[in-house]
């Protein structure tokens, strides 16, 4: 009795590798296959082979269908997908540097900043979010903050073109034309006549 209970122990288990393992190999095709629809531009059909192996519990695929609902212009049915990413992986960045995408599209800019807040209240030197907040915030004409999250670019990447180019014009808007020539001329090193460091250099001369 022990001994065939052994057996049918051993079966079962081969068993559960055995669909595992297809479950697996289904789930990797679906990718391949959406990936190469993306590729082509086949966002619906992309979105039908995920949609065929969904499961709302796998962060990978709740990812995937929140980036290619975006890329299919279904923004709000975008939106649903990044956040159940989120529920599934509270500390995820990726996910929440993927929902900024729709809100973003929708206009719904007061979410991308809250969005951008939360992820440097978990990781405060990010150097796309310090980016990208620094040029909304220039946009609004809101210099001197944008020059908070610029700076901290510039003091980890002080030869990367966006970091320079930004903080010129930042501090050309603030009426600080010393920092800026420097910066309009450091820019020109990294990209020799930039069209936007020369106009700067010539708004100062």
């Amino acid at each position: 009795m022990e001994v065939l209970k052994k057996v049918m122990i051993s079966i079962l288990v081969v068993i559960s590798i055995n669909a595992f393992s297809q479950n697996e190999n289904k789930l990797q095709k679906a990718f391949d296959v959406s990936y190469q629809l993306e590729k082509d531009g086949e966002y619906s059909e992309a979105i039908k082979q995920l949609k065929d192996v969904y499961d709302e519990d796998s962060y990978e695929i709740n990812l995937r269908l929140g980036w290619l609902h975006y890329l299919s212009g279904l923004f709000s049915e975008s939106t649903p997908y990044y956040q159940k990413c989120i529920q599934l992986r509270p500390l995820s960045i990726e996910a929440r540097l993927g929902i900024v995408n729709p809100s973003a599209a929708m206009g719904n800019w007061t979410q991308v900043e809250n969005t951008y807040n939360d992820i440097l209240a978990m990781d405060p030197e990010n150097t796309t979010v310090n980016y990208r907040l620094g040029v909304i915030y220039y946009g609004k004409g809101e210099y001197k903050i944008a020059l908070k999250y610029l700076e901290k670019l510039l003091n980890h990447y002080p030869f990367d073109y966006d970091a320079l180019i930004m903080s010129a014009w930042t501090y050309y808007k603030m009426g600080e034309m010393r920092k800026a020539k420097v910066l309009f001329n450091k820019a020109l090193l990294y990209q020799p006549n930039d069209k936007s460091a020369l106009e700067g250099l010539s708004l100062i001369q």
